[in-house]
């Protein structure tokens, strides 16, 4: 992930087509351009995983319908706990098989239409919850050395709790870090970043208008007249966390994607 921040390499998110979909062929070539066009210029494309709890295709079963090619070092899968062990182990043998190193894992949005992994699937006595602190250590248990594994960090949520969240985290083998989205300068993330020099942080920048649905993802009002200017903001992220990489979420591939060669300069 390291080598992602020294050589400038975006975290470009993109969305598999959700399964309820009534235009699946038409949402399948536009997923398989956004993913071509990332790959081409380099970008590590992040693929979510029933993001906001909405059913989605899984990203390897995308790539593997539409044979997309994958560069390991450039794909990076999100991987939450609402899923089956069935369908847990299915995805990670595909991602092994592919040659995808990256996860992101997390606990994930849910609904009711998704199933809950269960302590006993993963043979825990200590707990009765599956969050993604024992994912991460069943992935390293069961998959030894074969994958990189991040986390998130939330910093809307209380500062201790959210850092003790962390600390389990990283000791069950989060190799880096993947923030909320921010807009300016954040006193917690600036405390995380001095609390832990040595891990790859990397900054959730927000590419929508859209502020209500910013407002629902950092937990806070924003004005839907607050002046926002997406790309400036990502010029002037890059300016206060020069050492930090860069996720790009909710990119506009037809306004924003060929000005990401002036952002990050």
């Amino acid at each position: 992930m390291l080598h992602h921040i020294e050589n400038r390499i975006y975290h470009v998110e993109i969305l598999p087509p959700k399964q309820d979909t009534e235009k699946l062929t038409a949402d399948l070539a536009l997923f398989a351009d956004k993913y071509n066009k990332a790959l081409e210029i380099g970008s590590c494309i992040c693929l979510t995983d029933n993001a906001m709890g909405n059913l989605a295709f899984q990203g390897t079963e995308v790539i593997e319908e539409l044979e997309l090619p994958v560069k390991s070092d450039q794909v990076m899968i999100h991987l939450n706990t609402f899923h089956t062990l069935e369908d847990l182990k299915n995805i990670l043998n595909k991602c092994k098989a592919l040659g995808i190193k990256y996860l992101l894992v997390i606990s994930g949005d849910g609904s009711d239409r998704l199933p809950k992994l269960q302590a006993a699937d993963l043979n825990l006595t200590d707990t009765t919850t599956v969050t993604s602190v024992e994912l991460l250590s069943y992935i390293h248990r069961e998959y030894p050395n074969e994958f990189i594994l991040g986390v998130a960090f939330n910093p809307y949520e209380p500062a201790e709790h959210e850092f003790h969240k962390l600390e389990r985290k990283l000791k069950a083998g989060a190799a880096f870090i993947v923030t909320q989205p921010v807009i300016e300068s954040n006193e917690i993330i600036n405390q995380l970043l001095n609390l832990y020099p040595a891990i790859p942080v990397v900054i959730e920048a927000w590419m929508s208008k859209k502020l209500h649905l910013l407002s629902e993802a950092v937990g806070y009002e924003i004005p839907e007249n607050t002046e926002f200017d997406p790309i400036e903001t990502l010029k002037m992220l890059h300016k206060i966390y020069p050492n930090c990489g860069v996720y790009l979420s909710l990119l506009s591939f037809k306004t924003q994607f060929d000005l990401l060669s002036e952002t990050w300069i």
